[in-house]
Order: structure tokens, then sequence, then C-alpha cells
């Protein structure tokens, strides 16, 4: 069976999918659905949800000295990355928030991402090589009230930046796809559920 590994960063937790007022998240909506097709279409899902589990995104003093001796000071960073390293596909999904991932997404590629165990760096030549050895394919599905254009054109697509370019392009990892929606908020319920409807169609390519 294909393995899936969805990393999730929304403070309301995978659980604001309901449209429940002051508990609700369309990341959270995005989530319930990749999670159900992908179950349907025969993956195993297994989903990291950041703040549910109370990851610490905060790279402390002795997390760094634990990153450079490549051992296991934060259990649950050890835990990540067994369950990334199994992994098919990754996939994150979080809002966009001053045009970068919240704190918590950005804290995992910080503590899990870690040199001599995710990636290898050669004293050669500076380049990195990537030790996912099962890993096919990264998605990274992003929320924003940004519009598409203005984040692409005007401001560069940051994200895409710190995530592919600065991430697993950097480690010699070339596909990667990236699904943004934009103006969500300012859509009404009917429309909501048409780009639910056409998500998992847009994903599974």
């Amino acid at each position: 069976m294909e393995r899936i590994c969805i990393i999730f960063d929304h403070p309301y937790t995978g659980d604001a999918c309901y449209n429940e007022p002051h508990n609700r998240s369309f990341s959270a909506a995005l989530l319930l659905k990749a999670k159900e097709s992908y179950e349907q279409s025969g993956y195993f899902v297994d989903v990291i949800d950041l703040h549910k589990d109370g990851f610490d995104p905060v790279m402390h003093k002795e997390d760094l000295i634990s990153w450079r001796k490549k051992e296991d000071y934060y259990p649950l960073v050890k835990e990540y990355q067994d369950r990334i390293m199994v992994a098919k596909e990754i996939m994150f999904i979080f809002p966009v928030w001053w045009e970068a991932m919240p704190a918590m997404m950005k804290g995992f590629f910080d503590k899990v991402i870690a040199k001599g165990i995710i990636y290898e760096e050669s004293k050669e030549n500076k380049l990195f090589r990537s030790n996912l050895v099962n890993l096919k394919k990264v998605k990274m599905v992003t929320v924003m009230a940004t519009p598409h254009w203005i984040y692409r054109y005007i401001f560069g697509s940051p994200i895409t930046k710190i995530v592919f370019r600065g991430t697993f392009r950097k480690m010699g990892f070339n596909k990667v796809k990236w699904y943004n929606y934009s103006g969500v908020h300012k859509k009404n319920s009917d429309d909501r559920r048409k780009i639910l409807d056409r998500f998992f169609q847009n994903i599974k390519k």
C-alpha cells in the first residue's frame, strides 16, 4: 500500500473542518478531503497534525546541539523523521500568513529536515543529497487572503522559494507541485464546496 504523509499546520487543528463558528478552517477542510480521497484510492494516509501534537517549533539550544550531533533530544522530531522517511508522497497543508508559513510549519523544516538524517551535505562541492529514498512526490497546499497573481508576481511567491527551491530542490529532489487557494474567505458556501469537490482531481496528478 502506497503511503502519503500529510503535514498539517493550523491552530484549530485538523478537527476544524466542519464549518463550526470560531472553530473552522478551510485548510482543515482541505485536509479532510485529501485524507478521505487518498484513502478511497488505496493509500495509507499518515497525518502529522502539528498543533494537535503540541509540537514545539522553537530551535532551543539543546535542540540545535542535538541537530548537530544527530541525536534524539526531542523524541517527537525523531518520530516525524521516521514517518516521512517511509512516505512515497509528502504533502504540506497550511495557511499563508505574512507571505510565509506559520511558525509550527517553519519549525518543522528547521528541526525535522536535519542534516545527516534527512539529507547529506558533501564537503567537496557543498551539494545536498536527499536520504528520502522512498519519496516520489512533494505537494504543498496553501490558503491565503492575498490574490494569487499578486503573491506570485509582485511578492515573488516566497513560499515556493522556501519549501521548493530552498529545501527540496537544494537536496536534488525536483518532483514538487504547489496548489494555492486565495481569497477563500470571500467565497460563499457553494463556491467553497465546489473547490473541495474539485480538490482531489487536482492534487492526484
